[in-house]
């Protein structure tokens, strides 16, 4: 495995190959199954795997929030490596944001509501920096998890929009024992708010539930998240997929989930 940390190298480390297949799996480090999730589906199925571990300043609106995000380089390099990575791009946020960059995807549409009401300016840094690494790495097909699945519905509404040449692939949420989504955020938690934070699987099983037998999915959930600091509980509708969609707030900790409905 090859860690490159500029453009230029990145760029240059490519395969030129007519035959190769590029997958590239974003990530913001702090690696977990569920990024290794991500890298082995690129596995499978590309000849060169790509993953980017990059923080990146332009999607906080928080600045705490970006000084508290964890990061562990050596242990992301080293799990990276494992799971087969060929190349890790990590730039220094100078090499993608240089003295004068002005120039910004402003996302609407998908970037709507929820996390985009919430954190003004968010979509609008997934979106400039995510196309800025479809534009560097040029990959065949780019993995995201269901996790984050507004951030999923913008980077495919921007490869429709922008008619980029680039597939998306979808992978399931990995969850912990409990049914907790992986997060990198979830190191950020205490003891007891980690074990608060099981309410928001149960909470998606009993919409879930609810919603095929025809009663309101939103009140269900709302149920199993009583006594929580929640900033939604809703039905969204990103590209003819409804997904139930939670965020709540643990501690100083925002966590999001969701699942399809349809």
């Amino acid at each position: 495995m090859q860690v490159v940390r500029t453009v230029a190298q990145m760029r240059a480390a490519l395969p030129d190959d007519a035959g190769a297949t590029i997958g590239l799996v974003p990530t913001m480090g702090a690696l977990h199954a569920g990024h290794i999730a991500l890298v082995r589906a690129a596995r499978a199925e590309c000849t060169c795997v790509v993953a980017s571990v990059f923080v990146n300043p332009a999607q906080f609106n928080d600045a705490a929030d970006l000084t508290a995000y964890p990061r562990d380089e050596a242990g992301d390099l080293a799990l990276a490596a494992d799971a087969g990575v060929d190349y890790v791009f990590a730039p220094d946020a100078s090499e993608l944001y240089r003295d004068g960059h002005a120039t910004w995807v402003e996302p609407s549409g998908a970037a709507d509501g929820f996390e985009g009401d919430l954190r003004p300016g968010h979509f609008r840094g997934v979106a400039t920096v995510v196309l800025k690494l479809f534009l560097i790495v040029r990959p065949d097909v780019v993995y995201f998890g269901q996790k984050d699945a507004q951030q999923v519905a913008v980077v495919e509404q921007l490869v429709r929009d922008l008619n980029v040449d680039v597939e998306i692939r979808v992978i399931p949420t990995i969850r912990d024992h409990d049914g907790v989504a992986l997060s990198s955020r979830n190191a950020r938690l205490s003891t007891p708010d980690r074990a608060r934070a099981a309410a928001l699987p149960r909470a998606l099983d009993a919409g879930t539930t609810a919603h095929r037998a025809g009663r309101d999915p939103v009140a269900a959930a709302r149920m199993l998240l009583a006594g929580l600091d929640v900033d939604y509980v809703e039905v969204a509708d990103w590209n003819g997929r409804k997904t139930l969609v939670v965020a709540v707030r643990l501690g100083g900790t925002r966590l999001i989930d969701n699942v399809r409905l349809e």
